[in-house]
């Protein structure tokens, strides 16, 4: 698995956790860096739940919720 942005490689969903928050945003960032954040998280949790079978439907659910996070941010950004 290869991800912009992360420092390595994580191999179980405990691992995924860790490296997104050693990227995660200022609270202060733009809504576009928020946005990528929450896209990449998404894109980490939903191949996490192929590699860590123990944590599948736990990966899925952060997934997901990664990308409601996404268009909740895209729609502010729409709205202006």
């Amino acid at each position: 698995m290869q991800r912009t942005g992360l420092t390595s490689t994580p191999n179980t969903l405990a691992e995924a956790h860790e490296a997104l928050m050693k990227i995660r945003p200022a609270r202060q960032a733009s809504l576009t860096a928020w946005r990528n954040y929450r896209l990449l998280a998404a894109r980490v949790y939903a191949e996490m739940a192929d590699v860590d079978r123990f944590h599948h439907h736990e990966a899925l659910y952060w997934a997901q919720l990664e990308r409601e996070e996404a268009d909740t941010i895209a729609r502010k950004m729409s709205a202006g």
